[in-house]
């Protein structure tokens, strides 16, 4: 296999890095690893830049972690956190010590950083030890994901030298997880958070109700949990969280720097609430619980005011749970609900978002409606979406809403690779590896700016996934390609460097147990 290397010297800026990455130019899936990529070839998501140069750090037995003083001992909770994730049975004991001053793992703010932003770092690397320096605690957390790919997995070893100075591209790079098609407890839904950190993802969108199940349980309206709760798709038993436990995954995934954006559809995706409770239908009759698949059937009726009474209570009660800046309304697959009445009942549940502190999120059909001051659009559409409905999201963006783009064809989860994958569905395409890394967010809505996305989000609708088995092969290892393309320059995002980066992730998906797809076109290390 002819190895291409371009001369790097001792500067590697990633643009360049991701033409650089040893890979035959006659290799092709199935025909094993490229050529070995150096610790810092391997990262992902690819960083700004890197220098490399001088002699790495052994880390071993005598490493420590130092955290400078500050922002409230966060730096040392920080530290308190990396060191948990780097310890391994039998390897480093890691200890936390205050202070910078000696060998080891050095952890500093400085407020006057510059080109690294708020949730960026640099780290450099070199015989005493690893300097880590962020202007923000978050700062410090991200450069400890990258500090957790450049150690060896294997244990002590050493940490080559060099510098990496790194942000994000953009400022929400987020992973859905459905639990109302399907229900998952908290542990769970922590077990993917922790597989997503390392790659940082900073935003966990959850979808916690439709037609199939309400999963939280709501005070003002007890019904709504134990009754609405109690099924999913195919008929299972179902199931819903307390609130202790929201709470408990609120901080859980606070902890790690990443906001959880809970998500209460309607007036659509509801049919749950309506069987919960009869005098939220028009007809005063409640349906029966719903277990398919079907979409669009479901509507709260826009006309009674009780409806409005409970839209309050349900967004009162979780903004209270919720210490993120977020509320997701859905809004999206609302054919039950005539357009006008759609309008107006959109312009009422965003006036309760606006009541309780929060910014809304809508699925993109809001920008339809008349989307509130600063709302943001969630984008789902894809390639076949029509030019009607784009131009609406192009004006919505020109007007002044954020948007986070999750095209269905690129970034749902839940999308087949290939005819033969089990679980799945396809009415959106297949959406093989290469197809959901190859679009470059900035650009792919003709007519909107870059500076007018606020992010990238991978959803997994779970209307297939009944297991953590499903869950894990579906979602993995495309949601790591779709975190590279929230966190990593534009100029870095190249397909066949990236499935060599990808193809070095294996290791450590197999050490977490993850059943990830081993998709024939990403070279694989052979088994």
């Amino acid at each position: 296999m002819r190895v291409l290397r371009r001369a790097l010297g001792t500067l590697l800026v990633l643009g360049a890095v991701s033409c650089t990455a040893a890979h035959g130019d006659d290799a092709r899936a199935g025909d094993g690893p490229p050529a070995a990529l150096t610790p810092f070839e391997r990262l992902l998501p690819a960083p700004l830049s890197v220098r490399t140069g001088g002699s790495g750090y052994s880390f071993g037995p005598a490493t420590v972690i130092r955290t400078a003083p500050g922002s409230g001992g966060e730096v040392r909770r920080v530290g308190e956190l990396l060191a948990g994730q780097l310890r391994e049975p039998g390897g480093p004991a890691l200890p936390v010590v205050d202070g910078v001053r000696g060998d080891g793992i050095r952890l500093r703010i400085d407020t006057a950083a510059q080109g690294i932003g708020e949730e960026g770092y640099r780290l450099a690397s070199g015989p005493s030890g690893i300097d880590l320096v962020a202007r923000t605690p978050a700062g410090l957390f991200r450069g400890g994901q990258t500090l957790r790919q450049l150690v060896p997995a294997a244990g002590p070893g050493e940490v080559p030298g060099g510098t990496v100075t790194d942000r994000p591209r953009f400022a929400y790079r987020g992973a859905m997880v459905d639990i109302a098609r399907h229900f998952f407890t908290v542990e769970q839904v922590k077990r993917y958070l922790d597989q997503l950190v390392p790659y940082k993802v900073n935003t966990l969108h959850v979808h916690l109700t439709d037609d199939q199940g309400w999963r939280l349980a709501v005070d003002s309206w007890p019904r709504l949990a134990p009754y609405g709760g109690a099924g999913e798709v195919g008929g299972g038993p179902g199931g819903h969280w307390t609130k202790e436990q929201y709470r408990e995954l609120v901080a859980y995934a606070a902890e790690r720097y990443v906001d959880v954006v809970p998500e209460i559809d309607m007036p659509g995706h509801t049919n749950a609430a309506l069987a919960s409770y009869a005098e939220l239908n028009c007809d005063g009759q409640a349906p029966p619980r719903y277990t398919g698949i079907k979409v669009g059937f479901s509507s709260l009726c826009v006309a009674k005011e009780r409806t409005y009474a409970f839209v309050d209570d349900v967004l009162r009660e979780l903004a209270e749970l919720t210490p993120g800046r977020y509320l997701h309304i859905g809004g999206d697959e609302a054919h039950a609900t005539p357009a006008a009445d759609y309008a107006a009942f959109m312009d009422r549940a965003q006036r309760v978002v606006g009541r309780y502190g929060k910014t809304v999120v809508a699925w993109h059909q809001l920008a339809g409606a008349r989307p509130a001051p600063g709302a943001v659009l969630q984008y789902w559409g894809h390639d076949k979406t029509s030019a009607a409905d784009r131009a609406e999201v192009v004006a919505a963006a020109k007007a002044g809403h954020p948007l986070i783009l999750s095209p269905a064809d690129r970034a749902y989860l839940d999308m087949k690779y290939e005819p033969a994958t089990r679980p799945g569905l396809a009415w959106a395409g297949y959406v093989p590896v290469s197809r959901s890394y190859s679009w470059d967010p900035g650009a792919y809505l003709a007519g909107v700016p870059e500076s007018a996305v606020l992010g990238v989000e991978a959803p997994l609708w779970t209307e297939t996934v009944a297991t953590r088995g499903d869950w894990e092969l579906l979602a993995f290892p495309r949601v790591l390609g779709l975190a590279e393309l929230g966190w990593s320059p534009a100029a870095a995002l190249d397909w066949e460097a990236y499935r060599g980066r990808l193809a070095a992730q294996a290791e450590r998906m197999e050490a977490q147990g993850i059943g990830f797809h081993r998709s024939a076109e990403v070279p694989w290390p052979r088994r």
